[in-house]
């Protein structure tokens, strides 16, 4: 019954993975629309992110009619999705490296260092862990990761609370510091989204496909 449980969650992680390829995919897809105005498409080519070597890039046209508050919300979840992306990746790595937190993970006994990595970590946790884990995510994104106090740009979060020396920096630095965040959020958001297409697809996590040599293997056909 937990081998049953686990290929059912296993294949239901597949398809949400398969899922949210082809949502990306729909991203590079041709804007339905070829006639744009002039105004519409410079509404936001200055903005934060349209940088080399892309520049402006909206092939959809969410943005093209010029919409600033339909333009802070994509920029606000792009932000939101980065920062968990990075999240996401650092973890992973932790993991494959074998870092585990000491002690016991639940009351029967099993350690944090008795759980594997990638998708099988899932499938080895008790339902009870699953729902403290849900829950507690649901509470950041529900009470703490939000803008409550109207920050100094989309995606600030300090609420006049935290700040790790941000006002210390002059107006240049902090637009630099921010196109920062915002490029590595996008590399983390493609890099997690491979590590977890490939670990599908080869059945392996990143640790075992580079200990197999690296040898790209796709059951069925090679």
């Amino acid at each position: 019954e937990l081998l049953y449980s686990s290929y059912i969650l296993n294949s239901k992680m597949k398809l949400a993975i398969l899922a949210s390829l082809l949502a990306s995919a729909a991203a590079f897809a041709p804007a339905k629309s070829a006639v744009k105005s002039a105004t519409s498409l410079k509404a936001f080519e200055e903005e934060l992110g349209s940088q080399p070597p892309l520049g402006y890039f909206d092939p959809l046209g969410l943005v093209a009619d010029g919409n600033q508050s339909n333009f802070d919300r994509l920029r606000y979840v792009e932000i939101k999705h980065g920062r968990i992306a990075m999240l996401a990746v650092v973890g992973y790595l932790i993991t494959e490296a074998g870092v585990r937190l000491p002690g016991n993970i639940d009351f029967s006994g099993t350690s944090f260092s008795d759980i594997p990595s990638g998708f099988d970590a899932v499938s080895s946790l008790s339902s009870g862990a699953l729902l403290q884990l849900f829950g507690f995510i649901g509470f950041l994104e529900v009470f703490v990761m939000k803008d409550i106090t109207g920050g100094e740009f989309i995606g600030d979060f300090r609420n006049d609370f935290i700040d790790y020396g941000w006002d210390t920096f002059d107006e240049d630095t902090k637009l630099q510091k921010r196109g920062i965040e915002l490029n590595q959020g996008r590399a983390a958001m493609m890099g997690i989204t491979g590590a977890m297409v490939q670990e599908c697809i080869q059945g392996q996590t990143l640790s075992e496909h580079i200990e197999g040599g690296g040898a790209i293997f796709v059951p069925g056909l090679i």
